[in-house]
């Protein structure tokens, strides 16, 4: 694993976890960041993954 794929999914972590904390307080703005934060998460370790197939690939 690349250093995008573990932090993109630290990143989609987080935010799942916010989203929780969110929904459990009924704070809309705390769960909409971390919906927010899931998205940057999974784009950045889309972006690992495809950075380490090419990398496999060459």
């Amino acid at each position: 694993m690349n250093r995008d794929q573990v932090k993109g999914r630290v990143k989609e972590a987080k935010g799942m976890l916010k989203e929780v904390v969110g929904k459990a307080t009924g704070n809309a703005t705390t769960r909409v960041k971390g919906r927010i934060e899931q998205v940057v998460g999974k784009a950045q370790a889309s972006y690992g993954d495809a950075k380490a197939h090419f990398r496999k690939r060459s």
